[in-house]
């Protein structure tokens, strides 16, 4: 499977981000290939934070479940 048909995780994202940091930090890359670089590495950050959100939209729902199944509970 060819690298842009793999499926982009966030842990992948988290790496390919630090590679490019570490090329970005190469006194030997040109200037152009650093505004590749950073373009990628714009796109790798928005989606790792959009994969944040959602996860952090999916805990606050199943906290709300939980909490809702708590208060439902009659400890008398």
């Amino acid at each position: 499977m060819t690298k842009a048909k793999e499926k982009l995780t966030f842990e992948s994202a988290l790496t390919e981000l630090e590679v490019i940091v570490e090329k970005m930090e190469d006194d030997d890359t040109t200037l152009e290939n650093s505004l590749s670089f950073y373009k990628r590495g714009v796109e790798l950050l928005q989606f790792c934070q959009k994969e944040l959100e959602a996860t952090q939209r999916e805990v606050s729902v199943l906290e709300a479940g939980i909490l809702k199944k708590f208060e439902g509970i009659d400890e008398s």
